[in-house]
């Protein structure tokens, strides 16, 4: 599919840059929805992740499966929005939350990152098997869309049948571009946030798995690449930060998706540079659908006179015909 560059959508007016269309919505926006209840879902490696459902129509056999970003949960604006406009249309909905980022932390010491999917796809496998979900739409936001993407691009063939589609938005396809673009200073708040919400759980494993991981000095670390070298690698299984950014990147995996796929990138993003946005995927595979905007900030995209979002709208628009 082509590149588009859309010129429809329009910030609020009152949204001047990119920091204030991603820091509003986060901070204030509030969206009228409830899931109906939560499940846990027991993991094959012991740990368990918890799963927020709204199902109001089992017998349509449709499901969204939204995926939350880095230290977000279920209960995100962004996700909830999703949830909330794709109930309207008939859909059940299923916002999960990745490992540690349901309320309570999770069992095993490593935690969930943007280079293992395998979560998703237990999460996947178990609404079809226990539901009999036939027709899914995976929606993933910043590293949940990371997840989204590398489901369907790490072993296409492996897909089920049942996964039809996958929208990304404001996706860090390269994650050593977005570090980088992280690290520019007018972006240190963004990573303050980050690591301080991270903080705690390093804290709180370092009391339950003392002889394995140190909170010591953690005070110390200032941006990405010091955090990543020192608990992201070596928890999962990479030598350093480089080869985390280089091994869990999706933008390798985008070329090989066999579905369609609507990808959603804001040009003024601040945590995303260039290489991020997946041109040349985009140039290369006809099933993906790059939709970059002027506007829209980080997981923002927020429209003026309506509580809906634009990536919400493109997105339900996107799956109609399912």
């Amino acid at each position: 599919m082509p590149h588009v560059s859309d010129t429809s959508y329009h910030a609020p007016f009152w949204q001047w840059n990119g920091h204030v269309q991603s820091i509003y919505p986060s901070m204030f926006r509030k969206v009228d929805f409830q899931y109906d209840h939560r499940e846990r879902l027991e993991l094959a490696d012991g740990d368990f992740v918890d799963l927020d459902w709204h199902q109001q129509n089992r017998a349509q056999k449709k499901l969204v499966i939204i995926t939350h970003g880095l230290e977000g949960d279920s209960g995100r604006h962004y996700v909830t929005g999703m949830a909330k406009i794709f109930v309207a249309q008939g859909w059940d909905a299923l916002g999960w939350n990745c490992r540690s980022c349901s309320g309570e932390p999770n069992r095993l010491l490593r935690f969930y990152h943007h280079g293992d999917a395998n979560d998703l796809r237990a999460v996947i496998q178990h609404a079809i098997d226990t539901y009999g979900y036939e027709n899914i739409v995976l929606v993933g936001f910043s590293m949940g869309g990371s997840l989204s993407l590398r489901l369907v691009g790490e072993f296409p063939d492996q897909v089920s049948a049942a996964v039809k589609k996958v929208i990304g938005v404001s996706v860090p396809c390269d994650l050593y571009a977005s570090v980088q673009a992280l690290s520019q200073p007018g972006n240190s708040v963004y990573v303050k946030r980050f690591l301080k919400k991270l903080g705690k759980k390093i804290q709180e494993k370092s009391i339950r798995y003392a002889d394995q991981i140190s909170y010591d000095g953690y005070q110390q670390i200032k941006n990405f690449i010091e955090f990543d070298n020192r608990y992201t690698a070596p928890l999962h299984g990479y030598t350093d930060a480089l080869d985390f950014y280089a091994r869990a990147s999706v933008k390798p995996l985008l070329p090989k998706i066999q579905i369609p796929v609507l990808l959603i990138q804001a040009l003024n993003d601040p945590f995303l540079s260039e290489a991020c946005i997946g041109y040349e995927a985009a140039a290369i595979n006809p099933n993906i659908l790059l939709e970059t905007t002027a506007a829209g900030g980080h997981c923002g995209f927020m429209l003026a006179g309506t509580r809906e979002t634009y990536a919400e709208r493109r997105a339900v628009s996107f799956v109609k015909e399912l």
